[in-house]
């Protein structure tokens, strides 16, 4: 039986979302005891993330139904990611070093592994959750989430197809995607908050990060102006005028592969999504090395924050905290918390290992399981200028999602049959 939420008129949402944002950092900012003492352990960006969800749960708004994640994911994102990587120094994140690689890689090949390892340990406890070898078993279902976190939607559509998953199946696995994804972010997020305390027990070389977000602090400092109305409308025409031209030349792009190269689906040229974000991405990077760098001095970052503020909160208005208790999905939801403790597991024994700073696994891990809307969430609550990393990793995730995906279903097909 379904209800109707309170709300069904998205601008009523986005109020709701706003108000919420304003709250969150109006409190973070005061000087009362209380607000100072509970935002040391509760980190700002996970209530911006959480509370919406509360909206979802208690049936005030339908995450499902509303459109202001599309919208913020297909505006608002590309408009961020460029107002981001406009002011980024490639140089400067080149310097970084191969860790962030290592560390995204570690997080795929955990991902991978991390499937097959959760289906043995379930189905020793409970061999009837395997369901068989049809459309809806479960090992199937499994592949369309390996897609998912490894590259995002796309990827995920594509093994729907290539595995031929039942359509009961694959609903239940979207909802332990989203749930599962989504509390592993939140973990990421208070983790980032501790970064430094993190860093300095595991002996972590923060130097190279250091001296980047020192470089942007920097340039701020000796740049940044109060923004003029001039400012303001620069930075929203070169925002929103790159996403037009996103979206675009993304809608001749994909289509285009479809009809005339069907196989680069495996490639993830078919998805508009995908080349919103390489054109918005690609074109901000031109930026940077042009004229139009020096709107950063007038706060294109600051834009770019609020319009990923706001895609966090949509973020979260997808999340159902009622349903971690729903009995009948509770063994498809302990596949994916034992697979992300697999993933987990990876991430830190490998950075612990290369003394790989929290940021290169926090990142690493997100953009191959959030992808590029959520990866640079992530890397910003470690620093706004280090979102551009976000960026490039999950672009990443992309090229080697559906080959890595494919290869964690046939790993989950031997276990099955």
């Amino acid at each position: 039986m379904t209800t109707t939420p309170m709300v069904t008129n998205d601008a009523t949402a986005l109020g709701l979302l706003a108000v919420i944002l304003g709250f969150v950092f109006y409190t973070s900012s005061s000087a009362h005891p209380f607000w100072q003492k509970f935002y040391k352990f509760i980190p700002a960006l996970l209530l911006c993330y959480f509370l919406p969800s509360l909206l979802n749960t208690f049936g005030i708004v339908d995450g499902d139904t509303s459109k202001l994640y599309y919208v913020a994911s297909r505006y608002l994102l590309p408009a961020c990611l460029v107002l981001l990587i406009l002011s980024v120094d490639l140089k400067a994140i080149l310097s970084l070093g191969p860790k962030a690689i290592v560390m995204f890689l570690t997080g795929t090949v955990g991902i991978v592994i991390g499937g097959p390892i959760a289906l043995l340990v379930i189905s020793a406890i409970n061999p009837d959750v395997l369901g068989g070898n049809g459309p809806d078993a479960v090992w199937r279902g499994m592949t369309t989430l390996a897609g998912s976190w490894i590259g995002g939607g796309a990827n995920q559509a594509s093994m729907k197809e290539i595995y031929e998953v039942g359509g009961d199946i694959f609903s239940v696995m979207v909802t332990v995607d989203v749930i599962v994804a989504n509390l592993w972010m939140a973990v990421l997020l208070l983790m980032a908050s501790r970064a430094k305390e993190i860093d300095a027990k595991t002996g972590a070389d923060t130097t190279a990060l250091e001296a980047l977000k020192a470089k942007v602090e920097k340039y701020h400092a000796e740049n940044a102006r109060i923004p003029s109305l001039r400012d303001l409308m620069l930075i929203v025409a070169i925002g929103f005028g790159v996403t037009g031209l996103a979206h675009f030349a993304a809608d001749f792009l994909g289509p285009f592969f479809e009809v005339n190269y069907p196989w680069t689906q495996d490639y993830s040229l078919t998805s508009k999504f995908f080349w919103l974000v390489v054109i918005a991405t690609t074109i901000g990077l031109a930026l940077s090395f042009s004229p139009v760098k020096q709107i950063e001095a007038a706060g294109a970052s600051k834009v770019a924050s609020a319009f990923l503020y706001i895609l966090v909160a949509t973020i979260g208005l997808h999340m159902d905290v009622s349903k971690l208790a729903d009995e009948q999905n509770l063994w498809y939801f302990a596949i994916g918390i034992i697979w992300m403790l697999v993933h987990a597991s990876f991430m830190l024994i490998v950075a612990k290992i290369i003394k790989a700073p929290l940021f290169y696994m926090a990142v690493g891990s997100q953009a191959n399981v959030g992808g590029a809307a959520s990866a640079p969430v992530v890397a910003a609550a470690f620093h706004p200028a280090l979102a551009p990393v976000g960026v490039l990793l999950a672009v990443l995730g992309y090229a080697v999602g559906t080959y890595m995906a494919w290869m964690c279903g046939q790993l989950l097909q031997i276990l099955a049959v």
